[in-house]
């Protein structure tokens, strides 16, 4: 089993990966960690994802999408993997199309969680992190009993740079215009099913378990 998970910036995917590779027995990859994994290890495909890198560039679509293709080949995969972040863009989603059938592979399903715009910048923007300890808390969903002070060893709270309201609308600009045309691509291919992220953590949770059994 193949599964892409897609959505904006602050719609709970880390949260519901964490449930659907525990729930269906899926490796979790993201394209961040195979990346670092690849240039730890100075694989081939690592050392010239570096050399990119080390010029402060962008690693190649082609190249992102053989590093994947090698992670998919592992043994741990053989029962399924959760893609979190990948592909990104169309480009992305071509190069990933074109290279699954070498390893008899497919894309099982499309996950899209959809969450309104204006939840979505509430959400981010009222996260703040533990500056000791870096636990996570939300000024609405899940505020500390003391105002800006963690719960657990006393620290300051603050809010992450990328959490400010300006970033956090550029985030969004950015996946409207990278990301949102894969809806489209993979609604042509009949592959997405999109969830509505607006719901409490559990009942997203049920409506991917309800698609996925199915698979």
């Amino acid at each position: 089993m193949l599964i892409i998970l897609l959505g904006p910036p602050g719609a709970g995917k880390g949260t519901q990966a964490d449930r659907i590779v525990k729930n269906h027995g899926l490796v979790y990859i993201s394209t961040g960690d195979i990346l670092r994994k690849a240039v730890k290890e100075e694989s081939s495909l690592g050392r010239k994802a570096q050399e990119f890198m080390d010029q402060g560039q962008l690693v190649p679509d082609n190249l992102v999408v053989e590093i994947v293709r090698e992670r998919l080949k592992e043994p741990d995969c053989l029962n399924g993997a959760l893609l979190d972040g990948f592909p990104r863009t169309v480009e992305q989603a071509v190069f990933l199309e074109n290279v699954l059938p070498e390893i008899e592979a497919a894309i099982d399903q499309v996950l899209l969680i959809e969450v309104e715009e204006n939840e979505l910048v509430e959400r981010l923007t009222g996260r703040r992190v533990c500056c000791d300890c870096g636990a996570n808390y939300h000024v609405k969903y899940k505020s500390p009993k003391v105002r800006n002070v963690c719960d657990q060893c006393g620290g300051d709270l603050y809010q992450r740079d990328d959490d400010t309201l300006t970033t956090v609308k550029e985030r969004l600009e950015v996946y409207k215009k990278q990301t949102e045309p894969l809806i489209e691509f993979y609604q042509e291919r009949d592959l997405l099913y999109t969830v509505d992220g607006n719901k409490e953590i559990d009942e997203v949770n049920e409506q991917i378990n309800n698609v996925l059994k199915e698979l």
